[in-house]
């Protein structure tokens, strides 16, 4: 595959895939994976829809197996939403393993595929998603691929609701973008491209359209062309795996645009992120120092405090060991099959809660309005 062995990067690619419910991303990332499995250049797998029943593809780590999507519901009297919310919340107090095992796996895996919540919003803009979003753009080369419904993209006001979508990520994220129109299998993706290049096409289709939304429509069209003329497209069908050459190719060249224009300001809030974090642990070990006393400044409890104040609540949340206690007993996940089997292909370290934890943890998270 050309554009597997043409990034002009060694660190893997994160490739963070969002879309409406039922446009087709997990389907997507499935064949995505398969793709590079076929051109034996096995991607890392990372599920982070608790919600989902089924995974239709096996996942080195899967939120589903470090929180029980329902129990959290139960527990903190929640809604669907609520509880989607509220486990992503969980699981990103623990995100820091989760960069740990990308970092020991970047030298067999070029690309970490990402599957989010179906329930896009809950993603996109909560508080967990952006923590997640920020730790894997600020160390690894990342992409937001945003897949969409090509079939119901036909209805002009659709379509531009879905680039106004689109265009709210590409902002918030503030990372390379690529727009994955699937369900070509269904009706070819020539005619978004035309009403992206041709304003009067979009126009013409719009007058067909008699509600009072044409007329926002109408304008927003004209707010969008700068948006489009930057915007990376390609027509994808899942279920018969054509599009996607043409997909990595594109993702290629944002990966290029991630190099050039947004690892520079990443690198930045990295270093004043880690400032920070360093003047917290050395007021944390001054307070510790004070209520010890100054003759355990002297001794050697300054090398053993630190590691204390560190801990924080992804330490605390590890039930099964850590990293390195795990480490030896790490499954080798290369040749994963394509398939679904009863086989678990999730990282060690990434079990089930325990209700002890979860107790504990209860006073201390507070659920997701």
């Amino acid at each position: 595959m050309a554009a597997a062995s043409g990034l002009a990067t060694t660190a893997p690619v994160c490739v963070l895939v969002l879309g409406m419910a039922g446009s087709g991303k997990t389907t997507f990332v499935q064949r995505l994976a398969a793709h590079l499995h076929g051109q034996r250049c096995p991607p890392y797998v990372i599920n982070l829809d608790p919600a989902m029943h089924d995974l239709p593809l096996p996942a080195n780590i899967d939120i589903r197996d470090a929180v029980k999507y329902k129990e959290v519901m139960k527990q903190y009297g929640l809604g669907p939403n609520g509880g989607i919310v509220t486990s992503l919340n969980l699981f990103a107090t623990r995100f820091d393993q989760v960069m740990k095992f990308i970092e020991k796996r970047q030298n067999a895996s070029k690309y970490v595929i990402i599957d989010t919540p179906g329930q896009i919003e809950v993603f996109t803009w909560s508080a967990s998603g952006t923590i997640i979003t920020e730790a894997l753009a600020s160390s690894f080369p990342s992409v937001v691929v945003y897949v969409m419904d090509n079939s119901r993209g036909t209805n002009p006001i659709t379509f531009m609701s879905n680039m106004l979508y689109a265009c709210s990520i590409l902002y918030k994220t503030k990372l390379p973008f690529i727009v994955v129109m699937n369900k070509t299998d269904i009706i070819d993706h020539s005619f978004a491209v035309e009403w992206m290049q041709d304003f009067e096409t979009f126009q013409d289709a719009l007058n067909q359209e008699t509600s009072y939304v044409s007329n926002l429509t109408r304008s927003m069209s004209l707010v969008l062309d700068e948006f489009y003329s930057s915007l990376k497209v390609v027509g994808v069908s899942a279920v018969l795996s054509t599009g996607l050459d043409d997909f990595f190719v594109q993702l290629s060249k944002a990966v290029d645009e991630y190099e050039r224009e947004y690892r520079p300001e990443y690198e930045r809030l990295r270093k004043t992120l880690e400032k920070a974090q360093n003047k917290q642990k050395r007021e944390q070990l001054e307070h510790l120092w004070k209520d010890m006393g100054s003759v355990c400044v002297q001794g050697n409890t300054l090398a053993g405090s630190d590691d204390a104040s560190a801990m924080g609540p992804s330490e605390l949340i590890l039930t099964r060991g850590t990293l390195d206690e795990e480490e030896e007993r790490q499954s080798d996940t290369d040749d994963i099959d394509h398939e679904v089997t009863e086989e678990s292909h999730e990282e060690p370290a990434f079990r089930n809660f325990t209700q002890e934890t979860r107790m504990k943890y209860q006073r201390s998270i507070k659920p997701s309005e």
